[in-house]
């Protein structure tokens, strides 16, 4: 063939035809003015950050793993939003990374395992999710589309993290990976935390806290830190969670550079718990460090926990050592409710809920309560009340049938766990596991008195997590092996 003859190239083509260069540079450049024009400084982050868009959206729809990394990262990021104006729509970016992966998931379906799917654990999220589809029909709701805004929240985010983690290539390096990362956003987070109480707050945090914050995040003059998350309720629950992890590795590691680079971390975390002022965070120790001694079935850890914890919590309760310290004042108080006024108003509401609900087992409808009621049906009884719980609103939104199984997924979920990290070989991932599981337990307890298990990015962290010790034996050694670490 004459290579006169062949067809030209698309880098060819635009050679002979410099002017469709032409006509796209000036269009390119239109499009430009307009961004900048129309949206400020906005619009020229925009125009900056449009080809990195396109890159991450295929690079997720390539490797949906990509995906699930850049949710977590989001997931932080959602707490800087008082410093953004609010056109940027940073949950709905959120929702669409979720999707954008679940969907990925589906274009490389020849290598997912998909048989991982058969697992117990999906079987529970499928009754639960289930249930709250079913709930958008609830003849209760006074706002029907307001569904849309808690269901995320309550079962579809689970569902489809769940979806992804489970059938795509996981290896125990993006375990490592995802460890890493959680352990770095929440040193930031701590730091974050020092900084608005040693140093001061940034002016996006003073008009937070003048939009209202300040009712319950300054106590007699005193500052609860909240860092970048949604409240300090939030940040003193989440720091209290990953001591516990380091905690947990400080005890188990096997190299002593290992175990002092835990310790100095636990000790950064739990000041950042203290400084949250979140007494209830408390609990999440209280319940998560027994859960470990009894997961690790280890006489030695049992002694070794008792002795450092026995006497921390004895002079908590029968003393009054550092009460001139808020932080310690705050963190005492935890173990006495009944002296408590907030704890009592707590107890009433919960009456009156009692009262309005006994007559709807079904409850008022998903999204009928917290930031979606007092958005769509503020007058509603629902809307009124403060939930001041995650199991409280799901009390009122999905009533006692909803709750109860709710809490029944929640006890089979973390059996599961149990059963599953005890068939472990591999001492380094039953470690990590019972890490995982024991944060969990604590998170689950303390949401009875902050409604943290639905919020950004506690959630994102124990729906991975849930997925990752359910299913644990995927990664696991053979007997054989016991040592061995497996990618």
């Amino acid at each position: 063939m004459d290579l006169t003859d062949r067809p030209l190239l698309i880098t060819e083509q635009w050679r002979e035809s410099p002017w469709l260069i032409y006509v796209l540079g000036i269009l390119a450049a239109l499009l430009a003015g307009w961004l900048v024009g129309t949206y400020g400084m906005l619009g020229g982050a925009m125009l900056v950050g449009l080809p990195v868009a396109i890159a991450l959206l295929l690079g997720v729809l390539i490797e949906p793993k990509i995906g699930l990394f850049l949710y977590v990262h989001v997931s932080f990021l959602i707490g800087f939003t008082r410093f953004l104006p609010p056109a940027i729509p940073l949950g709905t970016a959120l929702d669409g990374i979720l999707v954008l992966s679940l969907l990925g998931t589906f274009l490389n379906g020849k290598r997912m395992d998909w048989k991982q799917l058969k697992q117990p654990f999906f079987w529970l999220l499928i009754v639960w999710l289930s249930y709250t589809i079913l709930e958008y029909f609830n003849p209760e709701a006074p706002y029907r589309p307001a569904w849309f805004y808690n269901v995320r929240s309550f079962s579809l985010s689970w569902f489809f993290i769940a979806i992804v983690v489970m059938v795509n290539p996981i290896s125990r390096k993006d375990i490592r990976l995802f460890l890493i990362a959680w352990l770095a956003w929440s040193v930031f987070a701590a730091l974050w935390g020092f900084k608005q109480q040693y140093i001061g707050l940034a002016g996006a945090e003073i008009r937070w806290l003048a939009e209202g914050g300040a009712r319950t995040h300054i106590l007699w003059g005193q500052l609860r830190s909240f860092s970048f998350y949604s409240d300090a309720g939030q940040f003193g629950s989440e720091m209290a969670g990953v001591t516990l992890i380091c905690l947990i590795l400080f005890f188990e590691g096997k190299s002593w550079i290992l175990r002092i680079t835990y310790l100095v971390l636990a000790f950064i975390l739990f000041w950042g718990f203290a400084v949250s002022g979140t007494r209830g965070a408390l609990f999440v120790l209280l319940a998560g460090f027994p859960a470990y001694l009894f997961l690790s079935r280890n006489p030695l850890n049992i002694i070794r926990g008792f002795l450092v914890a026995a006497p921390i919590l004895g002079i908590l309760m029968f003393t009054s050592i550092g009460d001139s310290n808020y932080q310690v004042y705050r963190i005492r108080t935890a173990l006495r409710p009944t002296e408590d006024a907030s704890f009592l108003v707590r107890l009433e509401n919960q009456q009156k809920l009692k009262n309005f609900l006994k007559d709807r087992p079904f409850g008022a409808g998903i999204g009928t309560s917290s930031g979606a009621g007092n958005r769509f049906s503020p007058n509603h009884f629902a809307a009124q009340i403060p939930t001041d719980s995650w199991y409280v609103q799901l009390w009122i939104e999905t009533g006692v049938v909803g709750l109860t199984l709710y809490l029944m997924m929640l006890t089979g979920i973390i059996l599961l766990g149990i059963y599953k990290i005890w068939q472990l070989n591999d001492r380094t991932l039953s470690t990590l596991m019972i890490a995982l599981l024991a944060e969990f337990i604590g998170i689950a307890v303390v949401s009875y008195t902050n409604p943290i298990l639905g919020q950004f990015p506690t959630s994102t962290i124990i729906f991975i997590n849930s997925v990752l010790f359910t299913t644990c034996t995927r990664w696991d050694t053979p007997k054989t092996s016991h040592y061995a670490n497996r990618n």
